[in-house]
């Protein structure tokens, strides 16, 4: 039975390179329907740790279980409840988005008599219905990253991964992902955990944060706990206060 008030749950969770350590015992958890934010700056080890979660790299040492399943025990389980949006673009820009679409449910093997209802229920969630036959290539930017959501949702999962969700993307498409994010919680219920660098995006949507720094989780806290305690004097104003954090990979 997954335990719905702990979707995402690490204790201790660690992951080593040779040498050199990416993640550092961090132990969370994220609740049923909650935005959780990972943020800090480049090569804290946000995407490390997300892609441990998304079961793509194995820890070292340390648990987790993502919507009751062990990561290393049952990652088939933990695959099957989750959908992942990476930082780099993933879509195919030589189909169409529905082919993507297609393509993608007849990965999660979604039954045939199923896949057309859930292609248009995802084209419509996503504001892409009328360049539904349009070659990805075409696209904006925000709209290939809406289409990518998508392909993460298209078989319904009750986690939603998104690593770096609006790298790369203009203010208005921005904004346009964010409304789509919280249209997610709102009206499906997914628990989300995003990174990301950009202070105002994890203002906008989470309504909790973890900061990672060299590796460690040093803090967790809602937005405003979490600024008032990194600019105590200015209340928590990141742009009176100047606080930037690196861009890039991490």
């Amino acid at each position: 039975m997954i335990d719905a008030e702990r979707m995402i749950e690490t204790v201790a969770l660690t992951k080593r390179f040779g040498d050199f350590t990416a993640v550092d015992a961090v132990s969370l958890a994220v609740r049923h329907g909650e935005i959780f934010g990972l943020i800090g700056p480049n090569g804290a080890g946000k995407s490390t740790l997300m892609k441990m979660l998304a079961t793509l790299l194995p820890p070292t040492s340390g648990s987790a279980t993502v919507a009751s399943y062990d990561i290393v025990r049952a990652p088939a389980k933990v695959r099957a409840h989750i959908g992942y949006v990476p930082q780099l673009l993933s879509a195919d820009g030589a189909l169409t988005g529905y082919e993507n679409l297609l393509t993608s449910a007849r990965l999660y093997l979604i039954p045939r008599g199923e896949r057309e209802e859930r292609i248009a229920a995802s084209l419509k969630m996503m504001d892409l219905k009328g360049a539904a036959d349009r070659l990805v290539q075409s696209y904006s930017g925000g709209m290939i990253r809406r289409l990518e959501i998508a392909l993460a949702m298209i078989h319904e999962p009750s986690i939603l991964f998104m690593d770096e969700p609006t790298v790369g993307l203009d203010p208005v498409a921005r904004h346009a992902v964010w409304d789509h994010v919280r249209k997610l919680r709102g009206e499906m219920g997914v628990t989300i955990l995003i990174t990301t660098h950009l202070m105002d995006e994890a203002d906008a949507l989470c309504d909790s944060i973890g900061f990672l720094h060299a590796a460690r989780l040093e803090e967790i806290g809602t937005p405003q706990q979490l600024k008032s305690s990194i600019c105590p004097e200015t209340g928590g104003d990141f742009e009176a206060a100047d606080v930037t954090l690196d861009d890039g990979e991490n």
